[in-house]
């Protein structure tokens, strides 16, 4: 272990968290192993795959090609932050369930974090919209057409919660 370590404040899901990492602590792993929030895969570890995506100040980066250090003083969203509230589901998550859009569930948090992305920036999204938003995330299982037809179900008005998509 390094003897060298840097302290950083990252306010994840709408809570400051501050820890000290050694400089190459990667921001998945400070998800995941520092904060305990599991709910980012790791997958390919080279930003490939997309199960580790995460919101980074409202947009979609890969944490695993990250540091923990470069997100300092910025604002971290993780699939545990996309629920309104503890045991509930956002618009998105639910309309994952229904529509059948996973299955193994590997790519699951990667794939919730693009659609909600896509949500934020634009209501409306059509079908090449929603498969240009999702194209770097990678999925065996599905085929993708089940998580393009969750999103157009949240697009359609028939999941709308108070906490937004």
């Amino acid at each position: 272990m390094s003897t060298y370590t840097q302290q950083v404040q990252i306010n994840v899901n709408g809570a400051l968290r501050t820890a000290i990492v050694e400089p190459r602590t990667t921001l998945v792993d400070f998800l995941r192993e520092h904060l305990g929030l599991t709910g980012t895969h790791v997958g390919c570890e080279h930003g490939i795959c997309g199960a580790c995506t995460i919101l980074l100040n409202g947009d979609p980066v890969r944490s695993c090609c990250m540091l923990a250090v470069q997100a300092d003083g910025m604002a971290v969203t993780t699939v545990e932050g996309l629920s309104p509230e503890r045991g509930k589901l956002s618009a998105i998550q639910d309309a994952f369930c229904e529509k059948h859009a996973l299955q193994c569930g590997y790519c699951t948090p990667g794939m919730l974090m693009a659609c909600h992305a896509l949500l934020q920036r634009n209501r409306q999204p059509d079908e090449a919209a929603i498969r240009e938003a999702i194209s770097g995330n990678l999925c065996r299982c599905t085929g993708y057409q089940q998580i393009v037809d969750a999103v157009k179900h949240v697009v359609s008005g028939e999941k709308k919660h108070e906490a937004g998509v």
